[in-house]
């Protein structure tokens, strides 16, 4: 650890080194970032694929003991627990998800004694800007590491971020970690690790992809009142699906789904919703939700065992089929 620590130290230093005197970077507020654990109950949906023990980062962003982290470690959770300045655990309640951001927030129920990051403007930065990675743990939690990559990123469980942060080289435990700039301000916040952060047609370059922090401010308030990004939902099909040779096939039918319930099953190749034919996962994600709310009707058109055929699914409300936290 003593060696990761002189390491990180001196990547600190690098850090700096390169950013143009014009804007000389400040001393980074790595003690904002606090390991962040949660546990769901084993009947809890989102357990299938996360587990029950999700264990991970937030960053403290207010004097008050609220942390943001990603969604998916507190999703369904029934009991989150964070970390104050001293390392003692605290306990903490769910605030707010977003499915289509995938943020989350919790609130520690006693202060945490840690210094909180104030936003940045993700929008604004350019590839090859150097950053850090941070997450609990000091330096020793802490990566080196540059944007990458700015380009669209869809996930096979209807998942879509327009203009996804990628960096490289990639943190090991990215769940929730801190995307910080120069300035000491948050762009982001990890959510995944990626084989190739700078895009399909660079050499493989493994990295991280974050979350822009200008994806919060808009539903920020909305998430501190209701618990919920506050604009219509969109419609929900309860699929995973992954890109084949040019298709879009079914990998996946979520359990008591929207998708389940209207006869699609896994295997099947999506072809087009509606009269609307689209072009990979990105675009099925955007023609699905153009117009429409959680509840429309969506036919969708597939090829089953080669065959052409058309089901009708009324599509769902993501926030209705999982488990409400037990925090709330």
């Amino acid at each position: 650890m003593a060696a990761m620590a002189r390491v990180v130290a001196l990547a600190l230093l690098l850090f700096a080194a390169v950013v143009p005197a014009v804007a000389q970077p400040v001393a980074p507020n790595l003690d904002a970032v606090t390991r962040l654990l949660a546990e769901a109950p084993p009947d809890a949906r989102s357990a299938r694929t996360l587990g029950t023990k999700r264990d991970g980062n937030g960053v403290v962003i207010d004097g008050q003991g609220l942390v943001l982290t990603i969604g998916y470690l507190i999703n369904e959770a029934m009991s989150v627990t964070v970390f104050n300045a001293e390392g003692k655990p605290v306990p903490a309640k769910i605030v707010g998800f977003d499915y289509e951001t995938g943020f989350g927030l919790v609130r520690a129920l006693t202060p945490l004694g840690r210094r909180p990051v104030q936003f940045g403007n993700s929008g604004a930065l350019k590839g090859k800007e150097p950053m850090l990675a941070v997450g609990h743990g000091g330096r020793d939690g802490t990566v080196a590491t540059f944007v990458a990559d700015r380009r669209p990123f869809a996930g096979a469980w209807e998942y879509l971020i327009e203009d996804a942060i990628f960096t490289a080289p990639a943190h090991p435990n990215w769940g929730g970690t801190a995307l910080l700039g120069a300035d000491g301000k948050l762009y982001g916040i990890g959510s995944l690790q990626v084989g190739n952060a700078a895009g399909d047609s660079q050499a493989a370059q493994p990295g991280n992809m974050f979350v822009p922090i200008d994806l919060l401010k808009p539903i920020f308030a909305d998430l501190l009142a209701e618990g919920r990004n506050g604009a219509p939902q969109r419609p929900w099909l309860g699929v995973y699906t992954t890109e084949l040779m040019g298709r879009l096939m079914v990998t996946q039918v979520l359990a008591g789904g929207p998708a389940e319930k209207a006869g699609i099953k896994a295997g099947d190749v999506l072809t087009a919703v509606g009269d609307k034919r689209f072009a990979g996962m990105a675009d099925f994600y955007r023609t699905l939700w153009a117009g429409r709310d959680a509840g429309a009707a969506v036919d969708l058109r597939l090829l089953r065992s080669g065959e052409p055929l058309t089901l009708r699914v009324a599509s769902g409300n993501r926030y209705d089929y999982l488990q409400k936290p037990k925090t709330y």
